[in-house]
C-alpha cells in the first residue's frame, strides 16, 4: 500500500448501524459465534475502561460515601 491508500481508508465512513446488522446477519454459524465471543470481550473491556474512567473522575465518590454512611449507621442487609 502507498501513501494515498492509507489516507483513503482513514477517511472512510465508519459503516451505519443498519450496515453492520446487515452483516451480522448474514454470518455462518461459526462466524456468529466467534463474533459473539469476540462482542463479549470486547463490551466487558469497554465497561471497565468506562467505569474506571468514571472512578477517576470521582464521579462515583457520592454514592461511595452514601455507601459508607449507611455501613456505618448498620443501615444496610445482608443480600
Amino acid at each position: 500500500m502507498n501513501n494515498s491508500d492509507y489516507d483513503t481508508i482513514k477517511y472512510m465512513e465508519k459503516p451505519k448501524l443498519k450496515e453492520i446488522q446487515q452483516a451480522v446477519s448474514e454470518l455462518s454459524d461459526q462466524d456468529l459465534a466467534n463474533f459473539r465471543t469476540w462482542f463479549a470481550e470486547f463490551d466487558a473491556q469497554e465497561w471497565d475502561r468506562k467505569f474506571e474512567e468514571d472512578v477517576t473522575k470521582g464521579k462515583l465518590d457520592a454514592l461511595a460515601k452514601k455507601a459508607l454512611k449507611e455501613l456505618r449507621e448498620a443501615k444496610c442487609r445482608d443480600l
